[in-house]
């Protein structure tokens, strides 16, 4: 038997899987500081107000077709377009009178007195002769004397009815209108969102700060590249994690390779300046786990030390002391997330814990929980809950092999995780559904 390690202040005995939960969603439920970034650097974090138009969208009336604007019924006398017109980016062509037309680019301004766009594919142009002075085909008020307009006839093709009122016009204010609320306080900003911000005007904007994440890989046996040997293997998680926890909202600020040593796990947390330290392996009470002996040196508090899950049991969740770091003062919340060094374990932990801490301190709502059928039984442990990799078809969730704490082939299919209760689900029964992060 392994001798057994102090725990630090606050352990308590393994916690079920949904108070755990309950544990980290509390441990995150004040977000950090907010600041105002340029859209470049926003993208991952969470609004800290209602994100409101700057300017109606369209800004004015556009073309959604390439054609011409018309005004009143055919056929038209189509105008020669003066350098430019037409085009978006352009400034917009002279008003229509009743029975003109101009040709007209896909989001160009629409002139005023058009009443829609015939579709390019709709129309034929009949050129006439040039004429001069004010006669038929010149535009009224046109000097004696000047330059000769070609004027040309603009005519429905066979078949073509002519367009209703407004057809393909994109009116002015149809997405948005000025000052108008467009996304909620708490919203993630996606890069759709960062989109949505420019179309309406935005340079900047004010965000919820996304908590800082330094990734510690602890442990002597890993190898950072190449195939396993020696009795060593394969790093998985150090590749695997930082994408996962970016997708909960976090900023990760490095990553750190610890080797089997008590002393520099030590000095690794006492040095690290990130909100969260994410840890990996060396959770459980092995002769070389040091984990729970380093927090206890370093007087941290265990809010979760154990969760009734498999696989991912010796998962625990620590408040970090922050006296020594005075560039904290005013939040004073520092916390570690120790995941078990089995991959697929460890993806179980960051789902648990992880997710709705970063979630609660980046001001990012929690994900809402869903359910699907379950497409066949999916099998329970008698006092644990299982986390189990399935893909969603139409028929419902499907439980993926190679499942096990080590393995991540059945992850890198799943498309979800099921949370399996104690007991197992039966086929056809609902069973709830964690995302996978996939980017």
């Amino acid at each position: 038997m392994y001798a057994s390690v102090p725990s630090p202040v606050g352990a308590a005995a393994e916690l079920s899987w949904p108070k755990a939960r309950v544990v980290a969603v509390r441990a995150g439920r004040r977000p950090l500081g907010v600041e105002r970034c340029p859209l470049t650097d926003a993208l991952g974090a969470a609004l800290a107000e209602p994100l409101a138009a700057t300017t109606h969208v369209p800004a004015f009336d556009t073309s959604a077709m390439d054609g011409w604007a018309v005004a009143g019924p055919p056929p038209w006398r189509l105008r020669e377009p003066a350098d430019g017109e037409g085009l978006a980016g352009q400034p917009v062509a002279e008003a229509l009178d009743d029975g003109e037309a101009c040709r007209i680019a896909t989001g160009a301004p629409v002139p005023a007195g058009a009443t829609a766009v015939l579709r390019r594919e709709d129309g034929a142009a009949e050129p006439a002769a040039p004429q001069a002075g004010t006669g038929a085909g010149t535009k009224p008020g046109t000097k004696a004397g000047a330059k000769p307009v070609t004027t040309t006839t603009l005519r429905l093709r066979p078949g073509v009815t002519a367009p209703p009122l407004g057809r393909d016009i994109r009116p002015r204010g149809q997405e948005c209108r000025a000052g108008e609320a467009l996304l909620a306080a708490g919203t993630l900003v996606t890069p759709a969102v960062l989109g949505l911000a420019a179309a309406i005007g935005h340079d900047e904007l004010t965000v919820h700060r996304r908590p800082t994440v330094e990734l510690l890989v602890l442990g002597d046996e890993l190898l950072t590249e190449g195939p396993s040997r020696d009795g060593r293997i394969r790093d998985a998680l150090g590749p695997m994690l930082p994408g996962w926890l970016a997708s909960y909202g976090a900023r990760l600020t490095g990553l750190r390779r610890v080797g089997d040593d008590r002393d520099a796990l030590v000095a690794a947390l006492r040095s690290s300046r990130a909100d969260v330290v994410v840890t990996t392996g060396a959770t459980a009470a092995g002769p070389r786990d040091f984990l729970h002996p380093a927090l206890v040196e370093i007087g941290a508090t265990l809010l979760v030390d154990g969760v009734l899950v498999r696989p991912g049991h010796p998962m625990l969740l620590a408040e970090l002391p922050t006296a020594e770091l005075p560039e904290t003062a005013g939040e004073k919340r520092r916390y570690l997330v120790g995941l078990p060094g089995n991959p697929f374990a460890a993806a179980v932990a960051a789902a648990t814990l992880a997710e709705p801490l970063l979630r609660g301190l980046g001001g990012c709502p929690q994900a809402e929980p869903y359910r699907v059928r379950a497409a066949a039984a999916l099998a329970g442990h008698p006092g644990h809950t299982r986390l189990v990799p399935v893909t969603l078809p139409e028929r419902g969730a499907v439980p993926l092999r190679h499942d096990g704490p080590a393995m991540l082939r059945g992850l890198a299919l799943a498309e979800g995780l099921a949370v399996v209760p104690p007991g197992g689900v039966a086929e056809g029964e609902p069973v709830e559904v964690l995302d996978v992060p996939c980017g």
